[in-house]
């Protein structure tokens, strides 16, 4: 029998039991616990709150994503230039990290503002989620005026998890963080006012899809434990320099390190609707309420990022000849087979997800180029994409049939609609110029940083690829403005439900973000990572070179 360990090799020092509580910095941990903190009580108000519960779970939700945002611009401003490790090194703060968690609240709250929007007394959610769709209980609940506001709750651990997946600085904690999310955005899919069969059979794929890239994201993470003999980041980038743990000699632990980050990324590129882990997303997209795949859009996609970026360049940053050649072929095949199956889809819920799948393969040419510039880049995407994103599914809650009730799905039924609402097609028109890249638009400086990052790193051929898939792209989106204004409608054309205060303000937000940002790029990009050296790898502005001795607070 073949011995596990050779006789000539050194045993591993495995740790032991900590008996001293780590020392906690509460300043750096507000936001989570703010987040956590406001969850609990939104659950006890759903308890013990018999009626009018409603307009509390508003403003406690809103009330604490503003504190997160206030206290991520004050942490900003106090954090040491290296960072710093939190609870024993399980949990990391630089700047990078502030911004995703910053991008993260902001994008929430206006997220809020659509899922509290009501028309007609009622909001995008059903009455009663547990009942039979279709049955007396049903009814009977419609009938009673009843409310569905443990989707409150739900935004608020949902955005916790989001808040804790870039910061993670060990797999486990990381694995922990993605549950948090996910699972809350699972039930908030299945609770659509309209159309429930379907919102609950896209919720049941979003949780079978998503189990089984959680079940391939924890096998790469005992691929890389085998390995590396540790899941925290710091741990294992030394390893992967060194050649693994040090069980093994010579290298004889390699293909344990590629399984890892095989399978390690299979469950990252899911979260973010890469090619050929997408298929959820036009599905998901489509059933989900609005609102919340409008979070799902913005949100979830800005934390999934800032996760896959932290680790490909944290721990398997010293293993970029190992995972560099997958990431160039599915960052290609997420741009094309997206794009060109964009242009057959013929509802605007899956093409805006196609959209989201192609952006997706944009901002994996900053991944790959592996350098300061393309980590800036794909952090100004992002949280470009995220506004307008945001301000077009906020159109989309507008758009109704002729009797005024559910969305309009087909795109043929759009037409007309810049004629009957100049000013909210004109909206449309300039969120679908950004998503194409046009100048003067977010899109455009966004495609532009991380096309010009990846060009730098030696990927001009992945640039290439990028700007045919916008050309082909450009294709759908300027369709969709042709048939809003060039076309007649079928009939009397859709109809457009009132702009109430808080869609009108997530439209005015997601224009104004564009515009600013196409306009007037530079004073944000500067302020992104302005200590960083040009060219330097991305390692060099992460907090990983903080010890554990030195900056666990």
């Amino acid at each position: 029998m073949i011995p596990l360990i050779p006789a000539e090799a050194v045993e591993p020092e495995l740790p032991g039991l900590t008996e001293a509580a780590p020392a906690l910095d509460w300043w750096l941990l507000a936001p989570l616990l703010t987040v956590f903190a406001a969850g609990v009580l939104a659950v006890l108000f759903e308890a013990f709150v018999p009626a009018g519960r409603r307009g509390l779970q508003i403003a406690l939700a809103a009330l604490a994503l503003l504190t997160v945002f206030g206290l991520v611009l004050a942490q900003m401003a106090t954090l040491p230039e290296e960072g710093a490790l939190l609870a024993a090194g399980v949990l990391a703060v630089d700047r990078t990290v502030l911004f995703f968690q910053g991008t993260v609240a902001v994008l929430a709250l206006v997220s809020l503002m659509l899922i509290a929007e009501r028309r007609d007394g009622r909001d995008a959610f059903a009455a009663q989620a547990a009942t039979v769709p279709g049955s007396e209980e049903e009814r009977a609940h419609i009938m009673a005026g009843s409310q569905h506001t443990e989707v409150y709750p739900l935004v608020l651990f949902a955005v916790l998890g989001m808040l804790m997946f870039p910061a993670s600085n060990d797999f486990l904690t990381m694995f922990i963080a993605l549950e948090v999310m996910s699972l809350p955005l699972y039930l908030m899919c299945g609770l659509a006012r309209r159309r429930r069969l379907f919102s609950q059979e896209a919720a049941v794929k979003y949780f079978l899809l998503g189990a089984f890239a959680s079940a391939f994201f924890l096998f790469g993470i005992a691929m890389v434990y085998g390995y590396a003999g540790s899941v925290d980041f710091a741990d294992i980038r030394a390893a992967v320099e060194s050649g693994g743990a040090a069980v093994f000699a010579g290298g004889e632990g390699e293909p344990l390190l590629v399984m890892g980050i095989g399978l390690v990324g299979v469950g990252l590129l899911f979260k973010v609707g890469a090619v050929p882990f997408h298929n959820w997303k036009p599905d998901v997209y489509q059933g989900a309420p609005t609102p919340i795949t409008a979070l799902m859009a913005s949100c979830t996609l800005v934390a999934a990022f800032g996760a896959l970026l932290r680790v490909f360049f944290v721990p398997f940053g010293g293993s970029v000849q190992v995972w560099e050649p997958m990431l160039w072929t599915v960052a290609i095949l997420t741009m094309v087979a997206a794009a060109i199956i964009a242009v057959t889809q013929r509802d605007v819920k899956r093409l805006l997800a196609y959209s989201s799948v192609v952006h997706a393969g944009f901002i994996l040419t900053a991944v790959v180029a592996n350098s300061v510039e393309g980590l800036a880049g794909a952090m100004f995407y992002l949280a470009a994409y995220g506004f307008t994103t945001l301000g077009a599914f906020a159109v989309v809650t507008l758009v109704r049939t002729k009797d005024g009730g559910q969305e309009v799905g087909d795109l043929d039924q759009w037409a007309g609609l810049g004629r009957r609402s100049p000013l909210l097609a004109g909206s449309l028109g300039l969120f679908l110029l950004a998503f194409a890249g046009i100048p003067l638009t977010s899109g455009f400086i966004g495609k532009f940083a991380v096309f010009e990052a990846a060009v730098a790193g030696g990927a001009t051929p992945l640039v290439v690829v990028g700007v045919l898939s916008s050309a082909v792209t450009a294709f759908f989106y300027v369709r969709i403005i042709v048939v809003m204004f060039f076309r007649d409608p079928e009939g009397e054309g859709p109809t457009v439900a009132p702009a109430g205060v808080l869609t009108g303000g997530v439209i005015a937000l997601g224009v104004a973000a564009t515009l600013v940002l196409g306009v007037f790029p530079q004073a944000f990009l500067d302020r992104l990572l302005p200590g960083a050296e040009p060219g330097a790898e991305p390692v060099s502005v992460t907090v990983h070179q903080v010890t554990a001795a030195s900056g666990e607070g």
